[in-house]
């Protein structure tokens, strides 16, 4: 399919992880992707990939959650590609620390990455695609913006603050022809994911805490970062037309368990 033929999408965080797996979907299904994160070498990686699969592809090297940076990324893809139809918001840190434990600074670079960017990105290319006749924003939440783990206060506050950013924004842009939506993924295979395994191994491989974190999700295993794209590609593509506002779980059934066993 290249229902997103003619379209350009923005992906912030989209060299790796999740925001990889999106702009790859999104670059199946037709649109130019435009990909924004501070790793040069990831993001030239990143188009590199994309370009061998026959999409059209650039990077910009920024910081998400400076005003400055997000104001001439904008300005740069406009410049390069002439529009906006599609951003997804997938530029995420998780450090990990309790309200107690955490530093101001690192819960300011949370809540700047995690939330503050999708402000910013939101803030400078609504006018854009308002003037395009509208199109389609992707906010990558998770299951913790609904349920979480301990030890992680800063990266749940911004996650639960986006799901009802996504709500705010789906009202205030329906009239700009903008349809507004998170994702919710659950455990996904990702650099981020391995990170958090390597900070809890307890005597077992990296590979060996995943395979556990993956047994708790009904399906039994961890996500792939195609899990994740497929959705993004649904909810940024015509086949969404009446999804606004709404959160879509990709998590392998994690949030219809109950911690309560049974017997067989």
């Amino acid at each position: 399919m290249v229902e997103l033929a003619g379209k350009v999408a923005i992906v912030t965080g989209g060299a790796t992880g999740i925001g990889f797996g999106g702009a790859q979907a999104l670059a199946a299904d037709g649109a130019t992707i435009v990909l924004f994160g501070l790793d040069k070498g990831a993001l030239d990686k990143a188009v590199a990939a994309l370009e061998a699969a026959g999409a059209t592809a650039h990077g910009i090297v920024g910081d998400v959650s400076s005003n400055a940076s997000v104001a001439a990324m904008v300005a740069e893809t406009v410049e390069k590609f002439g529009r906006i139809d599609i951003i997804v918001n997938s530029a995420a840190i998780q450090p990990y620390g309790t309200v107690e434990t955490m530093s101001e600074a690192d819960w300011d670079r949370v809540l700047g990455v995690n939330l503050k960017g999708t402000y910013l990105t939101a803030h400078h290319a609504i006018p854009v695609m308002r003037k395009n006749g509208g199109g389609a924003i992707v906010n990558i939440a998770s299951v913790q913006g609904i349920a979480c783990q301990t030890n992680v206060a800063a990266y749940v506050a911004s996650k639960g603050g986006l799901l009802a950013l996504t709500r705010a924004m789906a009202l205030d842009h329906a009239k700009d022809g903008i349809r507004v939506n998170a994702v919710c993924p659950g455990s996904i295979d990702t650099p981020m994911l391995r990170f958090a395994a390597s900070e809890n191994l307890d005597g077992k491989t990296e590979d060996e805490v995943i395979a556990l974190w993956g047994a708790a999700h009904p399906i039994g295993r961890v996500g792939r970062i195609e899990d994740v794209g497929a959705m993004v590609a649904f909810l940024a593509g015509p086949r969404a037309a009446f999804c606004t506002g709404g959160e879509y779980k990709v998590d392998g059934g994690l949030l219809a368990k109950i911690g309560v066993v049974l017997p067989d």
